[in-house]
Parts: C-alpha cells; sequence; structure tokens
C-alpha cells in the first residue's frame, strides 16, 4: 500500500445502509401539509407525489438535520420556514428513530464487500456521516455474519463484529459548523485517522457530499443508485458507479479510481 490509498471514507446513509431517512422524511411532510399545515398547503409548491426521490437526493441528502429540514420547506416554498423547521426535524427523526428499531433498514451488500475488501487491504477506514442516526444503524449489522454468509474469510474477523466496531474512525452524527459542500465533516475524519487528504478517498451517493470530497482534496468515488450518474458526475466525482462491486481493487491498491475491466 506504499504507493495507494491508505483511508477510505464511507458515508452511511445510501452508501452503506438503504435507510428510512428519505421515507421519513417524505411521509411526515405529507402528514404535516395534510394536518397542521393544511392551512397554506395552496401557498406552496407541494403535491402528494411532489417530493421524489430526485428531491430527496438534491435537496437533503447529506446534510444535517435541521439544515435539510429547513431546505425542504424553502424547496416547496412553505411560508414562514424558519417557524417550522422544528416541529419537521422532531417528528421526522421520531420517526426514523422507530422505523430503525423496528428493523425497517437494510446493509448494501456491494458496500460490505467492497468495505471488508478495502479494509483486509490494508487501508484504514472511517464513517463520516452528518446523519446522528447513523450509529443506530452501524451496530445493528453483523460483519461477521455476512461474511459468513457470503463465504468471505478474512482472519481479523472476531465473531460479533458489527459494522461499527470495524471501522478505525466513526464521526458520524458530530456538529460541525459547517456542513456539507464544506468538507469540514472528512478533512476531520481524515485527521483522525492520521492521513492526509491526498491519500484518502470518499464514497459518497450525494451531490453536496462529492463536492465536499472535492474541496478537501479527497478523491471523490460516486455512488449512484438512484440513477443519478449525471449529476454526481457534475459535482466532480472521479468515477462514478452503481455498485461498489464494479470498483478495481488492485487500481486502488495503486491509489486509482477504476471501474473493473469487463
Amino acid at each position: 500500500m506504499a504507493e495507494g490509498f491508505r483511508g477510505a471514507i464511507f458515508d452511511v446513509d445510501g452508501v452503506l445502509v438503504d435507510s428510512p431517512h428519505e421515507a421519513a422524511w417524505r411521509d411526515v411532510f405529507r402528514e404535516l401539509m395534510e394536518s397542521d399545515w393544511a392551512d397554506v398547503r395552496e401557498q406552496t409548491t407541494w403535491t402528494p407525489t411532489a417530493f421524489t426521490a430526485q428531491v430527496y437526493q438534491q435537496v437533503l441528502s447529506g446534510k444535517p438535520r435541521m439544515e435539510g429540514a429547513l431546505a425542504a420547506l424553502e424547496h416547496f416554498g412553505v411560508p414562514e420556514p424558519e417557524t417550522r423547521v422544528d416541529a419537521y426535524a422532531e417528528r421526522k427523526q421520531d420517526m426514523v428513530v422507530a422505523l430503525i428499531e423496528d428493523g425497517k433498514f437494510s446493509a448494501y451488500p456491494d458496500a460490505l464487500r467492497f468495505l471488508l475488501a478495502v479494509k483486509d487491504a490494508g487501508v484504514a477506514i472511517a464513517a463520516a456521516s452528518s446523519s446522528r442516526n447513523a450509529g443506530l444503524f452501524l451496530r445493528q449489522i453483523r460483519l461477521d455474519e455476512f461474511a459468513s454468509q457470503e463465504g468471505l474469510s478474512y482472519d481479523w474477523i472476531e465473531p460479533g463484529l458489527t459494522l461499527l466496531s470495524a471501522f478505525d474512525v466513526d464521526i458520524s452524527g458530530r456538529h460541525f459548523e459547517r456542513g456539507k459542500p464544506h468538507p469540514e465533516i472528512f478533512e476531520t475524519a481524515a485527521q483522525e485517522l492520521g492521513i492526509e487528504p491526498a491519500r484518502c478517498f470518499v464514497i459518497e451517493d450525494a451531490e453536496s457530499g462529492v463536492q465536499a470530497a472535492k474541496a478537501g482534496s479527497f478523491a471523490a468515488l460516486g455512488l449512484a443508485r438512484h440513477d443519478d450518474e449525471e449529476l454526481l458526475a457534475a459535482a466532480g466525482a472521479d468515477i462514478v458507479v452503481s455498485t461498489l462491486d464494479d470498483i478495481d481493487l488492485g487500481a486502488v491498491a495503486e491509489g486509482r479510481l477504476q471501474q473493473r475491466a469487463g
């Protein structure tokens, strides 16, 4: 690994985990517009079908909770968004925690395979999500069971190993003065790994996350799980793939992000 990447920084929601955040943001917005905020509904651009996956990716994904809530309210032109943002964010948090506790989420197998292979190659790994709920996901995902099911054998995997305990550094959910697309969250992860940004790459599925990586001089691996390859490429991703199974691990060892041949 002398000439290759020494650190990999993973976003969580949308990269490692198919989380219920999008559904919670969308469903709570609808609940409010059809109840508490029904009196201002006609003043907004919101309709029952307007809160799409694209809106989530472009407006909320990758942002801290309060910042994302305010962005959604402003996107749909809700009057006096500053006075409504607390109610929206708090109700969304209650819903997403309930969904997580009910196990209404799943890990992406391609991401777990990639993470295991990268860590086994000697690359230090960090979790860096804006979500304060990231730890709830990570501690419920058993890497030892996944590896066994996949027929993967790594000497360092011990019984009971969770995804959370596999990370060398986890800064998910910390408060940062500047959210993505500012690179502060990724710069902090690299600092705690003890690795300079130029020797790290970031795995992100959101436009703001890719922009944050590039602003901090990291290599950016864009993961297009929502048919948004063009959006991530335009944000500056060094490579965009729809599955991490397509990444050439040999190239990673040489400090390059490229697709596997074929």
